[in-house]
């Protein structure tokens, strides 16, 4: 459903399946309030939940310590496992917001097809098809896309003169050289499909040579990718924290191939009506987001060590929306 991100798993706090719905063991946050003393969500009882990787744990940890300072009695259900309990929660109405992303929407839940690089039209796609089948509401998205892409070494970037993709099909053949996962390389909006759209067709002494190509475990293209071998270019997350540790270079889809995965907050439109101020308070979370941040963040987790209650609890108090 979304891409785990490696190392986050021993770093969570366990919530299990049991029953119909999400029981959480030890989910936590941070007690807080907003700066001006308010409680426009006084009364409000909501539950927070999120898929177990490193960057859904942390949208629901600063949503639910957001929320509780704003005055609502907020469950915490953050970092359930496997990719589908959490959205399974929302809909059975165990748990009331979510943080998903466009891309996931489309393709995993609705299975669709056709590609919609406009990110706006995209989250409109998907709004309007979660609020008519699901009864949720799918909030304006943020300003963070959390999807595909290729990277270079920072020092090769420069070196090659490239910061696009097509930057890259211009180079000689020689000097196309990509690490990717497996799961990448067949995926049918994957990496044999981005290089035809590029005009540099795999297994093509014209194009992309099979021998150009190393397969290998995800994890590793990241250091192989920061080594420049074997390979210059390699498949990363555009929000992983990797990118800024390892000084990576991540290169436009300036040809628009990869679908967008905008940060949404998903909300069950029941507990919308019920507590509009949740459109404003989430607005004022989601707006503050992007790529750069949630790398900075995924990366304090991730590498650091750090637990994502703190980061999150860290954050709000740098944007001043918490004390």
């Amino acid at each position: 459903m979304r891409r785990p991100r490696a190392g986050s798993i021993a770093l969570l706090l366990v919530s299990i399946v049991a029953g119909c719905g999400l029981v959480s063991s030890s989910g936590t946050f941070h007690a807080a309030s907003l700066p001006g003393g308010d409680t426009p969500l006084a009364g409000a009882k909501l539950t927070v939940t999120s898929k177990s990787f490193t960057e859904g744990v942390l949208l629901g940890k600063i949503t639910a310590t957001y929320l509780a300072a704003a005055g609502a009695d907020v469950t915490d259900l953050t970092g359930a496992p496997g990719s589908a309990s959490s959205r399974q929660a929302q809909l059975n109405g165990d748990a009331d917001i979510l943080w998903e992303y466009t891309g996931t929407g489309w393709v995993n839940y609705h299975n669709e097809t056709e590609t919609i690089v406009d990110p706006h039209e995209l989250w409109q796609r998907v709004h309007d098809i979660e609020k008519r089948d699901n009864d949720l509401e799918w909030l304006p998205p943020s300003n963070f896309n959390d999807t595909y892409a290729f990277a270079a070494s920072t020092p090769t970037a420069q070196r090659l003169r490239v910061a696009s993709l097509s930057d890259v099909a211009a180079l000689p053949v020689a000097d196309r050289t990509f690490c990717v996962d497996d799961e990448f390389f067949s995926r049918s909006d994957g990496f044999i499909p981005m290089l035809a759209k590029y005009g540099i067709p795999y297994n093509d002494p014209n194009g992309v040579p099979a021998g150009n190509v190393t397969r290998m475990d995800a994890g590793v293209v990241y250091p192989a990718t920061a080594k420049s071998s074997p390979c210059d270019f390699g498949m990363v997350y555009t929000t992983d924290g990797r990118v800024k540790n390892l000084n990576l270079t991540v290169l436009e889809d300036d040809k628009k191939f990869f679908l967008p995965y905008s940060g949404t907050a998903v909300v069950r439109t029941a507990v919308i009506d019920k507590y509009p101020n949740l459109r404003t308070l989430l607005g004022t979370i989601s707006e503050r987001l992007t790529d750069q941040l949630m790398r900075e963040l995924n990366g304090r987790v991730d590498i650091d060590g750090e637990d994502p209650s703190d980061v999150a609890y860290d954050w709000l108090r740098s944007e001043r929306l918490v004390r």
